[in-house]
């Protein structure tokens, strides 16, 4: 880890291991799902200690503080030290979590249609756009 003052926040999410490349976390960043201290910023914004980033990874929001800065990326223990999750952040993620587990799964068909029942979908269809 180090102290230098400017280090990037692409560069500073990628060595916090948040993307796996350098140009994943740029598009995340442009593409608005990154916002540092609140605001939507670019991904040549210099990152500070105690500064507050909320972004989304994997589907999920994360709010953290900063910590510390790297410019490299280290293993996943070293990683961890560069930053620190929100208590609201960690709540609502498991709250999440727990949603998606109780949700019921998409019910999908068993098997494909038979030739019957294509002739009724089709005829249905037809019937209802006028055809």
């Amino acid at each position: 880890m180090t102290q230098s003052s400017k280090i990037r926040l692409d560069k500073w999410l990628w060595a916090a291991r948040f993307y796996k490349t350098r140009s994943l976390a740029t598009d995340v960043i442009q593409g608005g799902k990154v916002h540092y201290n609140g605001q939507r910023c670019k991904p040549s914004r210099i990152v500070e200690i105690g500064a507050t980033i909320s972004l989304w990874q994997a589907n999920e929001q994360r709010e953290v503080i900063v910590k510390a800065l790297s410019e490299k990326r280290a293993n996943a223990t070293i990683a961890q030290t560069l930053y620190e999750e929100t208590e609201q952040s960690i709540a609502k993620r498991q709250l999440h979590q727990e949603q998606r587990k109780l949700s019921p799964k998409p019910l999908a068909p068993q098997r494909r249609p038979d030739k019957k029942q294509r002739r009724q979908i089709i005829q249905f269809k037809h019937q209802h756009t006028g055809e």
